[in-house]
């Protein structure tokens, strides 16, 4: 039975200064859990209301009711299964590949899309200012859908980091030059900037390279999504 405190526990790791107290974080649903499970995540504890769907061995695994489940968890309608996992420590940046750098993404659903996008273009390192939302926020986690697994996450101080990088710098700006004309080398930064405020002065300053991408539409719409934009110049970046 689960008792009071670890269900307060649990709830408290919902915020960014328990999960960085305790180096934990917690992941909610069945297919993400399993996603972690399968990496080199550790797992603290699993909790879930259905043993069956863990077939293989699980170190740590707790049958708990589905009231414990909903008390615990940050979601509306919960789905079986909560983790809680160690937070894994950031690898060396390997700068032989593209890095996505983050100038202060603060939308969750933001940060987890572009995650994935980073693991679906094959881009193995992302580089976030310390403003940028915590990637282990809950929401980010679920809109990777696991992708966190694959992707070498690192929270930096980004403009002495930025100082200190031996690859061209692209960014992503509304006057910049058409992506589409482009002609990408192997190894690059490409940095996407606030969702409100787009690319700091300071970071523009750093920025060797300004691309954009062209509007088709009627002069209508102020801006992409940060997200969308992520996609489209990291298909053409791939593609070229």
């Amino acid at each position: 039975m689960v008792v009071k405190n670890q269900i307060k526990f649990i709830k408290n790791l919902q915020q960014k200064k328990y999960r960085n107290l305790h180096g934990l974080f917690v992941v909610e649903g069945y297919k993400t859990v399993n996603e972690l499970l399968d990496s080199d995540f550790k797992a603290e504890i699993i909790y879930t209301t259905d043993l069956d769907l863990f077939k293989n061995e699980v170190a740590s695994i707790e049958l708990i009711s589905e009231a414990d489940l909903k008390r615990m968890s940050g979601l509306k309608a919960p789905n079986k299964v909560l983790g809680v996992f160690y937070m894994p420590k950031s690898k060396p940046i390997d700068y032989n590949n593209w890095v996505v750098a983050l100038d202060d993404i603060r939308d969750p659903g933001n940060l987890g899309t572009i995650i994935r996008l980073c693991d679906w273009f094959g881009i193995p390192n992302l580089v976030c200012s310390l403003h940028t939302v915590d990637c282990y926020n809950p929401k980010v986690l679920q809109a990777t859908m696991g992708s966190i697994t694959r992707v070498n996450i690192s929270y930096v101080d980004i403009l002495p980091f930025m100082k200190t990088v031996k690859a061209p710098i692209y960014g992503a700006f509304m006057e910049g030059s058409v992506v589409y004309g482009e002609k990408f080398s192997e190894k690059g930064i490409l940095v996407m900037g606030n969702e409100a405020n787009g690319v700091s002065k300071e970071m523009e300053a750093l920025v060797e390279k300004k691309i954009s991408i062209p509007q088709f539409g009627a002069q209508t719409a102020e801006s992409l999504n940060v997200a969308t934009a992520t996609a489209i110049l990291l298909n053409e970046i791939k593609r070229s």
